[in-house]
C-alpha cells in the first residue's frame, strides 16, 4: 500500500473515529474550499453489496460471528464491525481512492492482527490483497475476496500464502446470511 493510501486511510478513520470532517487541502478534487469531495461517482458503490448486517456462517453452517457493515462519512467509506462466536472483535474501514484508483481496507482486531489491503473488482467479486511479515520470517501474502451471491448472500474467502503466491491456505471461508 502506498504511504498517500496509508495516509488516506488514517484520516477516514480519525474522521470516522472523531466526527471531524477531513480538511480540504491543497491538491484536493473538492470544487471549493471547505467543501468535502463528492463519493457519489459509481466506484464509490462498487461494495456497497456488503453493506447490511449479517450473520457469518463457515461451509458447514456453524455460525462464526456477525458482522455489521455501514456507510460513513457520507458514502466515502465503510465501516465494518465484526463480533465472532470465539470472542474475537475487529473493525475495517473501507474506501475508493480516487487518486490510485484502487479500493482499499484497514483491519484492526482485538488479536493485535492489523491488515493493509488493497484492489478491486476482479470477475464481480472485490479481491483485495496485503501482505505481512510472517511469524517465522519472510513475507505472507494475504488475498480476500467478497463475492456476491444469489439470494443475496456473499461469500468471503480468505487465502494465504508464505511462498509468493505460488500456493495458498484458506484461512477463513465464511457466507453472509442478511438478518432480518
Amino acid at each position: 500500500m502506498s504511504t498517500r493510501a496509508l495516509w488516506t486511510m488514517i484520516a477516514i478513520i480519525a474522521a470516522a473515529t472523531t466526527g471531524a470532517r477531513p480538511a480540504v487541502g491543497q491538491g484536493s478534487t473538492a470544487a471549493g474550499a471547505g467543501q468535502a469531495p463528492s463519493c457519489s461517482d459509481g466506484a464509490y458503490r462498487a461494495f456497497d453489496f456488503w453493506v447490511g448486517e449479517w450473520e457469518v456462517r463457515r461451509p458447514d453452517g456453524q455460525v462464526v460471528g456477525t458482522n455489521r457493515i455501514t456507510p460513513i462519512l457520507g458514502g466515502c467509506a465503510l465501516r465494518e464491525e465484526w463480533t465472532g462466536t470465539s470472542g474475537s472483535v475487529g473493525t475495517s474501514y473501507n474506501a475508493w481512492d480516487a487518486a490510485s484508483r484502487r479500493w482499499h481496507q484497514t483491519w484492526v482486531d482485538n488479536r493485535g492482527l492489523l491488515l493493509l489491503l488493497d484492489g478491486g473488482l476482479a470477475d464481480g467479486k472485490m479481491v483485495l490483497r496485503g501482505e505481512r511479515p510472517g511469524q517465522g520470517g519472510g513475507t505472507v501474502l494475504h488475498r480476500i475476496s467478497w463475492e456476491p451471491l444469489e439470494g443475496g448472500t456473499v461469500r468471503q474467502l480468505w487465502e494465504t500464502s508464505n511462498n509468493g503466491g505460488a500456493t495458498w491456505q484458506v484461512a477463513f471461508d465464511g457466507a453472509y446470511h442478511r438478518l432480518p
